[in-house]
């Protein structure tokens, strides 16, 4: 059978190993399984979130609200922006796919960081898109630049805090760099991980109503997978001018967001002392990676996320290392897909990142 030619260069998204096929594959008890791979919130949801979402789960026979008016206004009172200005995707990679096949075609341009996430390049290569990449590992805004004044891309993708590396961008440089951008390319800034930006540097903190109010071309992504622990219920948003939200919405599905999700949502939402909480506990045990990695003489990159990536050196073989892991039930991430000779670790509850040092230290 014969598909769209387009796939053919197109690598399918490596998600983490989920634990239930780490039991199956090794034998291993699933209570003796660590999953430090796909950087979720290892304290879960708010319980508030739980009791809510039982409330409602009578209503399942029903399909959801699709105006979505509940999230939406809780999302607009949180930024001081109006509904007209918010999209709602089945996670912010939705919402990635929306605007890119609202935005690019066969033969458009798109221009990302050499490094990051995985899906910009997928959702582009499926409509036939050209990639574009920085040479810096991290975001060099200079380099953005040079390549956008050469190829004029449809779009840019700013992802800051940056997955896989962790690191992350000044609202300043960002602000310039977008200054110089013509108004028919669209900026998205990917801040799936901004929660943790702001905690720990405010000079990181991108504020999306800012933003969209002074330029008209510009689209924020944030999701509720990462600090408000619902990456399993799979909601993400996109925030932008009110004409870019209208041609979203024509590639949207209707009722793509359940109405458990949505309901989790809306509560985590307002549950703040919950995320804070998490937060502050994340970047108290990233605190011991950073020692770990001292004591072992590896590199880590400065991290504004719920996860540390550790460049190995010479010698050590990131492949290796996290199959010897996996082969223990510890689940982490290996970055030689993306060219990097890395570990990606979410960091995890105390109690998890001991079983991570314990297990990792013979294997340095």
């Amino acid at each position: 059978m014969n598909f769209n030619s387009a796939l053919e260069n197109i690598k399918s998204y490596e998600a983490g190993k989920p634990i239930e096929l780490v039991v199956r594959e090794y034998g291993i008890d699933k209570e003796n399984i660590v999953k430090l791979a796909s950087n979720e919130n290892p304290f879960g949801c708010s319980p508030k979130v739980k009791d809510a979402v039982r409330a409602v789960i009578d209503n399942m026979s029903l399909y959801p609200d699709d105006s979505m008016v509940k999230l939406k206004s809780a999302l607009g009172e949180k930024y001081g922006i109006g509904l007209d200005e918010l999209i709602v995707g089945a996670g912010s990679d939705q919402v990635i796919e929306f605007a890119i096949h609202a935005k690019a075609h066969n033969g458009s341009k798109v221009l990302m960081n050499s490094v990051t996430f995985a899906m910009y390049e997928i959702y582009a290569k499926q409509v036939g898109a050209v990639i574009l990449r920085t040479a810096s590992r991290e975001h060099n805004m200079e380099e953005f630049y040079a390549l956008y004044q050469e190829h004029k891309p449809s779009i840019i993708f700013l992802c800051t805090p940056n997955n896989p590396t962790g690191d992350a961008l000044d609202v300043h440089s960002m602000i310039s760099f977008i200054e110089k951008v013509d108004n028919d390319t669209l900026v998205i800034v990917d801040g799936a991980y901004m929660e943790y930006a702001r905690f720990k540097d405010p000079s990181k903190a991108v504020e999306p109503k800012d933003l969209i109010q002074r330029f008209d071309n510009v689209l924020f992504l944030g999701t509720f997978s990462k600090a408000y622990g619902l990456g399993g219920m799979r909601v993400g948003y996109g925030i932008a001018s009110a004409s870019i939200i209208k041609a979203l919405y024509k590639v949207r599905p209707p009722f793509n967001i359940t109405t458990l999700s949505l309901e989790a949502a809306s509560v985590a939402l307002k549950d703040e002392a919950f995320v804070t909480e998490c937060i502050a506990d994340n970047f108290k045990e990233m605190k011991r990676y950073k020692a770990f990695a001292d004591e072992k003489g590896i590199q880590i990159i400065e991290s504004y996320t719920n996860f540390v990536t550790l460049s190995l050196p010479d010698g050590k073989n990131s492949s290796e290392i996290a199959q010897a892991l996996l082969k223990k039930g510890m689940i982490i991430r290996d970055l030689s897909s993306y060219g990097l000779n890395a570990i990606r670790v979410t960091i995890g509850t105390q109690v998890q990142n001991s079983r991570f040092f314990e297990l990792c230290e013979p294997l340095l």
